[in-house]
């Protein structure tokens, strides 16, 4: 049976040395989070995730979710009291706003929680996680009724929430979509349409669900310029606040999925359902751009939580499971065998997956950060580089943080031999969840292409700059200490080929626009590989000092920077390859005719 402890201790080293919280309490928000209520958020969210939602997470793999013939959707067995459970402790409202029943705490904060409820269990989490992105949404575009009217429950967790984007013939081309709205006289709008892959459309959790449904309304452009946003509750809400008729919206049927079953992914049928208009008509896209931003970076939390709670496991399983001798000769001549840790290849994907998942942690922690500052810091400039950094950084957490979170989750089944491919061991189910992290609310490859084709050139490439000015600078620092030099030698001839591979897309791009494509997702994992190693220069920065005033645990000081030597000479040299694929072209990849991709 698998098993998953929060990683605690990693995730308050993080936030004290990488994040440093103490350094922004000056930031609205920042005030509540005292060293006190952070470590009690850390433990006893935890506690809850561990002893609540971890036992559910196989069952709700094996039963999954069940719809009857009037549509409505039952979750796996335990998930509605657990709902309950985490509703009626305040896990939902951590950094929601204040004005609307929120805790106001950073954002920061509440995705460390965040990242232990995924790891726990994926399929649940995303039922809260869909809501906040609608929340998200309503609180920058969302009208002062409409706020009104829904923030309030939405926050308390007793509404859930949906983004109703995909339809049948168009996914990431949202332009595509033929949902109508038509204007009503009362001012409401009549939704008719199909959306499919709707997590969390239909479920028993809660009362209601407020839809936020991209729709085009009469005499539109038939492209994405022409795309409204609006809400649909799918029970109306009176002028009380209580709940009047059903609206006009159903599950045709729930999505036969490779992993988070315990999800009701939805077919949804709106036949003349009852919205209103978010925002303003035909802007829905920056309305959306709102909820995708924020799942974007929910999801590439999502990457990073599955690796974590596959990479415990693998370690448990090699330190208990005996298998041949060292290659040095017997460890334990009393023993028949020894375990799985003397082989120096099992060691190597145990390595590698505590390297990315420890330094994809603090990456994450840091972006949330940005949002934070972006909204919340005390300068405009402040506010810009935070905003700028993270606009960059969003396709690059989602991108690598699932396609490493996927890699890692496959070879701690690996770890596991024969008996990682058999169901009672858990593994081949986190597999199975990581997998759709690549896909959903833009596939990799959308991230890729988003990140080379529309934020390094934005505002003529201030991002970009703005992270090499960091890196650098750190760098530099770290280069006058004989004990980080080494570290902070290797990272800077990382950065020099994410400088490099940057300087030739400026340079082939424009002549063949194919450069760019054929290289997007080797620039996308070459400039994770300098973020990540950021984050591991700062670990190592601190570790560094902490063991020198003698505080903290030497152990686990000792195991950070053994941790960054392995990501420094066995994960950093791969800049070079990525730099050379980019530098490839588009040559090879563009040439094959097609009819030649099938040659039997």
């Amino acid at each position: 049976m698998p098993q998953y402890t929060p990683p605690v201790r990693d995730t308050r080293f993080v936030l004290e040395h990488v994040v440093g919280l103490d350094r922004h309490a000056d930031v609205e928000g920042f005030a509540n989070a005292t060293p006190d209520t952070v470590d009690a958020v850390l433990e006893e969210g935890g506690r809850f995730v561990a002893e609540v939602l971890f036992p559910l997470n196989q069952i709700g793999d094996l039963h999954g979710c069940t719809r009857a013939d009037d549509g409505s959707v039952t979750a796996p067995p335990g998930f509605k009291d657990a709902y309950r459970q985490f509703v009626e402790s305040g896990w939902g409202t951590l950094s929601a706003p204040e004005a609307f029943g929120g805790q106001g705490m950073p954002h920061v904060v509440s995705t460390a929680f965040q990242e232990y409820m995924i790891s726990a269990n994926m399929a649940f989490a995303m039922y809260p996680g869909l809501a906040h992105g609608a929340i998200a949404a309503l609180v920058v575009k969302g009208s002062p009724e409409q706020q009104a009217k829904y923030l309030p429950r939405m926050v308390s967790g007793e509404w859930g929430g949906t983004m109703n984007l995909t339809e049948p013939q168009c996914g990431t081309d949202l332009g595509l979509i033929r949902t109508r709205a038509e204007p009503q006289a009362d001012g409401s709008y009549s939704i008719t349409g199909t959306k499919i892959f709707i997590s969390a459309g239909e479920h028993d959790l809660t009362d209601n669900i407020i839809h936020l449904v991209l729709a085009k309304t009469p005499g539109a452009p038939d492209s994405s310029k022409g795309i409204s946003l609006f809400v649909v509750p799918k029970v109306m809400v009176e002028d009380d606040g209580s709940l009047g008729a059903r609206n006009a919206v159903t599950c045709g049927s729930i999505e036969h999925k490779m992993g988070i079953h315990g999800n009701s992914t939805c077919v949804m049928n709106y036949d003349g359902a009852t919205g209103w208009l978010v925002g303003e008509e035909m802007k829905g896209l920056a309305a959306m751009f709102i909820m995708m931003n924020a799942a974007r970076l929910g999801v590439g939390l999502q990457g990073l939580a599955v690796a974590e709670t596959a990479y415990q496991n693998a370690v448990h399983y090699a330190r208990d499971r005996r298998q041949g001798r060292a290659l040095t000769g017997p460890v334990e001549p009393n023993e028949k065998a020894d375990t799985l840790f003397v082989h120096p290849d099992v060691r190597r994907m145990l390595m590698e997956a505590k390297a990315w998942t420890e330094g994809l942690r603090a990456l994450c922690l840091w972006g949330a950060l940005q949002v934070d500052l972006e909204h919340k810091a005390g300068t405009e400039d402040e506010r810009q580089i935070a905003a700028d950094l993270i606009g960059l950084l969003t396709p690059v957490i989602k991108g690598v943080g699932t396609d490493k979170g996927y890699e890692i989750a496959t070879t701690a089944q690996q770890v596991y031999g024969g008996h990682g491919y058999i169901r009672e061991w858990g593994m081949e189910q986190y597999v199975r969840d990581a997998r759709i992290a690549q896909i959903y609310e833009g596939t990799n490859g959308v991230q890729a292409m988003d990140l080379v084709g529309r934020k390094l050139a934005q505002n003529g490439g201030r991002a970009v700059q703005a992270l090499f000015r960091i890196v650098t600078g750190e760098i530099v620092a770290a280069k006058g200490d004989a004990a980080t030099a080494d570290y902070a030698t290797r990272l800077e001839r990382a950065l020099n080929e994410l400088q490099a591979a940057t300087m030739w897309f400026m340079a082939n791009g424009m002549k063949d626009p194919n450069n760019v494509g054929a290289g997007a997702t080797a620039y996308m994992h070459l400039m994770g590989l300098v973020a990540t190693g950021l984050m591991w220069l700062r670990m190592v920065v601190a570790a560094t000092a902490l063991k020198t005033t003698g505080e903290g645990d030497v152990a686990f000081l000792d195991a950070k920077l053994v941790t960054a030597r392995f990501f420094a000479e066995r994960i950093l040299p791969d800049a070079g390859a990525l730099r050379r694929k980019i530098e490839g072209g588009a040559g090879s990849i563009m040439a094959l005719p097609e009819e030649m991709f099938l040659a039997a």
